[in-house]
């Protein structure tokens, strides 16, 4: 009796092992959200589920640490599995701005208008009084931006100086081949957003 419970014993260890290794298996097979949908349809009884995370709302520990993995990743916590479907990151940046032309101005100038208007700026002028004042684009948005990401929105060389720069910071950008400069204010933290498509399902 005892050789025939230490035999169930095993029995029990080793299909429960084959049971574990079988989900992250699997899991490790499937590329796209469809593929884990039919999954979940033949394996209800792993209780999976399709989670669709977001850094601005999906906290929690675990919620941090799957918005932290690769696409493709493949992980256990515990005894639940999960699989990466899709992740991507996005980060978007916000500034006012003054559009000097250099087309119509001068290099003289346009150094004299930079010199003249930080020096305004740093004894407290409001910052959107001196974009409707001095900028050449004709915007109405006193140069605010937005929230941009991407050179179809801004200058390649205007991005890059936001992404370098600390919030309050009042710098130049000059796009040389347009012959445009810019007088800039970075007026927000970059918002960095993070999501992604997760399958999950207990078992290993």
């Amino acid at each position: 009796m005892k050789i025939s419970f230490v035999g169930a014993f095993l029995l029990l260890l080793s299909s429960s092992a084959f049971a574990q290794n079988q989900v992250h298996d699997q899991f490790a097979k499937i590329t796209t959200e469809q593929q884990a949908q039919a999954w979940i349809a033949s394996n209800a009884a792993l209780k999976p589920a399709i989670l669709h995370l977001n850094s601005l709302k999906d906290s929690t520990l675990i919620d941090k640490r799957l918005l932290r993995q690769n696409q493709g990743d493949v992980f256990s916590v515990g005894y639940v599995t999960y699989k990466v479907l899709e992740a991507t990151e996005k980060v978007t940046y916000r500034a006012s701005y003054i559009f000097l032309d250099g087309g119509t101005l001068s290099n003289t100038e346009i150094d004299s208008l930079k010199k003249i208007i930080v020096d305004k700026a740093s004894k407290g002028a409001e910052w959107n009084q001196l974009s409707d004042q001095y900028t050449m684009d004709g915007n109405t948005t006193h140069g605010d931006t937005g929230w941009f990401f991407g050179e179809e929105m801004m200058p390649k060389e205007f991005q890059d100086a936001v992404k370098a720069h600390k919030t309050g910071d009042i710098f130049f950008v000059d796009v040389s081949e347009r012959n445009w400069h810019y007088i800039v204010k970075k007026t927000y933290d970059d918002d960095d957003k993070k999501e992604a498509t997760v399958l999950r399902a207990n078992g290993r």
